[in-house]
């Protein structure tokens, strides 16, 4: 919500308590708080008079998609006056609710909610109180068209060519936003974004300390959200990681998936396969379901999604000393320490190999340790969030465009970036990201990296991310150190690189990165 308005609403909400006599809460059409009228009594202030769904709309400023699908069965998305709807108890609604929907040349942006109480107000009332519902709805509106306009000037900037395209995209972008042009922004991509249509893009209001935001091509099919957030800091990225953070939560829910649900359940009556969706007594309580608020509970369902355990396994990563018998990779006569590979007696890089013998399984198993970062190098299966770096003004956007959607591509590509990733922290990815696809991947790594080869791919980069350290590396892939020595020396023939070479591991370990973007 833009400051400008945000006292209009205000007042306007006030003016609507003070017709109906009970206070009311201004949503928009995605269930998300933009204002709530005052209390004037004590007696609404009782917790027990209070609904417990109301209370925690104004704490969390937002609804769950459950939630907004269980009231958008009541058909107010298609009402043009005034919704009552009767408490239901076992969806966590225990006062009823008159909804007033909030509309602008025949499109609703908003709803205002009250408690219904008996008698609740009369029918003069209601219609005076759909008279100022529609200044509402036209100051939305507006705000909806302003939101819509920085958002092609956005996407503008983003797409421009370099040259005096960015440039003239830029200075129109400086116009729509005025003095805000100027602070310190965070550019911010979320991606995937799960669809194209502009209606199920958030609206900037909904996200604390946006100023622009819009949907742009991210691969050949699917889309990506860009947003442009305000920071007080440079050193202070709380608004950005807190706005990628329930962006992600939305993503992740499927745009849209309120109005979806409420299209499956349709009518004007209770719907009561909604009602289901939205709540139900469980073993962690009501799911409070309801327009001023997300669920309380569990939405449905019995039962906990528990995790109580460890991720770090139990035992010892053992090496006892010496590996003997099979398990070398080659060679005869017994080494030690650190030396050459092991291909006239001396011991493949470190460790001691004794007896000989073709490559074969260790002496022992050891068990790989969990958690750590080598060997950790998992793909994301849901949508991540990429952060720039902050940036004073918007001269720089195109560069910070580039920074934040490498870094989501590299939290996509590797789990251990985190859901969301800043551009500071992706390591090679930086670089990585700004190859493009036919030099990023090598032809020297194609054979490795045949589904075939799977496990021998998986062991080079584990040994590539532990820095050459046999020991680590066959402690985080749980074998012996011998099976890791004959697995270097099948990868080496593959590749035709020698991994005794800084500048080999070097072009294999990128190669390796480079393939999971």
């Amino acid at each position: 919500m833009t400051s400008e308005h945000r006292g209009d609403y205000e007042e306007l909400v006030d003016e609507i308590s003070e017709l109906l006599g009970a206070p009311a809460t201004l949503e928009n059409r995605d269930f998300e708080l933009i204002a709530f009228g005052a209390y004037d009594s004590e007696g609404d202030l009782d917790p027990s008079a209070l609904d417990p769904v109301r209370t925690r709309s104004i704490l969390t400023r937002r609804s769950t998609a459950a939630v907004r699908a269980w009231f958008e069965g009541f058909g107010i998305t298609r009402a043009t006056g005034p919704v009552r709807i009767p408490p239901t108890p076992e969806a966590g609604v225990y006062r009823g609710r008159i909804c007033l929907p909030v509309r602008h040349r025949g499109v609703v942006h908003g709803y205002i909610w009250l408690l219904d109480d008996d008698p609740g107000p009369s029918e003069r009332q209601l219609t005076a109180a759909m008279g100022v519902t529609a200044r509402i709805g036209a100051l939305l509106a507006d705000e909806a068209q302003h939101g819509a306009d920085l958002s092609r000037e956005l996407r503008a900037v983003l797409t421009a060519e370099r040259g005096w395209q960015s440039d003239m995209a830029v200075a129109e972008l400086r116009t729509a936003l005025g003095p805000r042009a100027d602070g310190l922004h965070a550019l911010m991509c979320l991606a995937p974004w799960p669809s194209a249509d502009p209606d199920d893009a958030p609206s900037v209001r909904a996200v604390p300390g946006a100023t622009a935001l819009c949907t742009l091509p991210w691969g050949a099919t699917a889309q990506c959200l860009a947003l442009l957030i305000r920071l007080r800091s440079p050193d202070v990225l709380t608004p950005a990681t807190t706005a990628a953070g329930r962006l992600l939560e939305r993503a992740r829910g499927g745009s849209g998936a309120g109005s979806a649900a409420a299209r499956g359940v349709g009518g004007s009556g209770p719907p009561s396969t909604a009602s289901r969706r939205a709540g139900g007594s469980g073993p962690s309580g009501n799911a409070s379901g309801g327009t001023d608020g997300s669920s309380t509970g569990t939405a449905g369902g019995t039962g906990t999604a528990s995790g109580t355990g460890t991720t770090g396994g139990t035992g010892t990563a053992s090496r006892a000393g010496t590996a003997s018998g099979t398990g070398t990779t080659g060679g005869t006569g017994a080494a030690s320490g650190t030396g050459t590979k092991g291909r006239t007696g001396a011991a493949s890089r470190t460790g001691t190999a004794s007896g000989t013998g073709a490559a074969g399984s260790g002496a022992g198993a050891v068990t790989p340790r969990s958690g750590s970062g080598a060997g950790a190098a998992t793909p994301r299966s849901g949508p991540a969030a990429g952060i720039a770096t902050p940036r004073s003004g918007l001269a720089d956007l195109a560069t910070a465009w580039a920074e934040a959607s490498a870094a989501a591509r590299a939290a996509l590509a590797e789990a251990r970036f985190g859901p969301v990733a800043q551009w500071a922290s992706i390591g090679p990815f930086r670089l990585l990201t700004a190859l493009p696809p036919e030099v990023a991947h090598d032809p020297v790594a194609r054979t490795l990296l045949a589904p075939v080869h799977h496990e021998l791919a998986r062991t080079a980069e584990v040994f590539l991310d532990c820095a050459g350290q046999a020991a680590r590396a066959a402690a985080e892939l749980g074998i012996h150190r011998q099976t890791l020595y004959y697995r270097l020396s099948r990868i080496e023939k593959l590749t035709g690189l020698d991994l005794d070479d800084g500048e080999d591991r070097l072009l294999l370990h990128m190669a390796l990165k480079a393939h999971r973007l």
